[in-house]
């Protein structure tokens, strides 16, 4: 007799290791994955814990972004995607979003420019006329290098830009149009605290990820307004594939605890739980989904 699902062993849950992928260029396409990421489409069950609710969820393209802005539609929750360029990858996820009734839009933008950052703010209150929940979200990470002096000005600075500097331009633009109660959800990553030579310039916005939650939750909470992280270990996203070289891509995950990474699916809930009534007394806190390594 099969288990029920609530009872299988989470070490064998999606694909594993070794992966048959090919290497990307930036920015990575879901589309082209080989071994898709499941991202909770024909698992994910909503019961309204968002209903009614608007939410604003960057780089929800693909990878993680796409997991939570479908839970968060079978939550109740009507949802503005952020993305590069990845046009085809973000229309799965408008597709899946309205096919479980909800209204989505779709905006294109370059979040290393503080205008666009503002525009995609305006462009979500233009169509739903305001925030409950804002997941920053997307984030760029180059390939990994074999030694520091390749990490450049250029790849540094853009990584400064899009994945901390952009969180400071959005929150400031979507706070006038957050009321009490809504929430702001950042992704971190075990990076923050396990960080990687080759990719060092991302690890490094994503511990200031963290310390920017931290205080950001002392000012907003005087508002009514929770402010929470959530940092990842390894998960299967386009992310991975366009970051890093064959042999890194076929393993990928393989030294977690899990022996595998995690799906997207796996991170949605943890969004979810924070951008629910359920988590009210929650604020500035990190919400580690690692598979069990440690994130301090």
């Amino acid at each position: 007799m099969n288990e029920p699902a609530s009872q299988s062993n989470p070490k064998n849950r999606g694909e594993q290791p070794p992966f048959d992928e090919r290497v990307q260029p930036h920015p990575g396409h879901e589309a082209a994955m080989r071994t898709k990421p499941d991202f909770g489409e024909h698992t994910y069950e909503g019961s309204a814990r968002l209903s009614g609710r608007v939410a604003l969820v960057t780089g929800a393209d693909s990878g993680i972004g796409r997991a939570v802005a479908l839970a968060y539609a079978r939550e109740g929750a009507d949802v503005a995607i952020t993305y590069l360029d990845e046009r085809e990858d973000a229309e799965e996820t408008k597709r899946v979003v309205e096919t479980a009734g909800r209204k989505a839009i779709l905006i294109s933008a370059d979040l290393a420019d503080p205008k666009a950052c503002a525009r995609i703010v305006e462009e979500t209150v233009k169509a739903f006329g305001r925030i409950d929940i804002l997941v920053n979200n997307a984030a760029f990470q180059g390939k990994a290098v074999e030694r520091f002096e390749q990490i450049d000005e250029a790849r540094i600075e853009r990584a400064f830009r899009v994945n901390i500097m952009a969180m400071f331009h959005i929150v400031r633009n979507a706070l006038p149009h957050m009321k009490e109660g809504s929430v702001i959800i950042n992704t971190a990553s075990i990076q923050a605290y396990q960080p990687s030579g080759p990719i060092l310039d991302y690890a490094a916005t994503k511990g200031a990820i963290v310390t920017f939650t931290k205080g950001l939750a002392q000012e907003t909470i005087k508002r009514g307004i929770r402010a929470n992280v959530v940092a990842p270990g390894p998960v299967w996203t386009p992310l991975i594939a366009q970051s890093f070289q064959q042999e890194k891509i076929e393993s990928f995950g393989k030294d977690s605890p899990m022996g595998r990474p995690a799906q997207p699916a796996e991170l949605a809930p943890a969004f979810v739980f924070l951008a629910s009534n359920e988590s009210s007394y929650i604020n500035g806190e990190v919400l580690g989904v690692t598979g069990g390594k440690p994130l301090a």
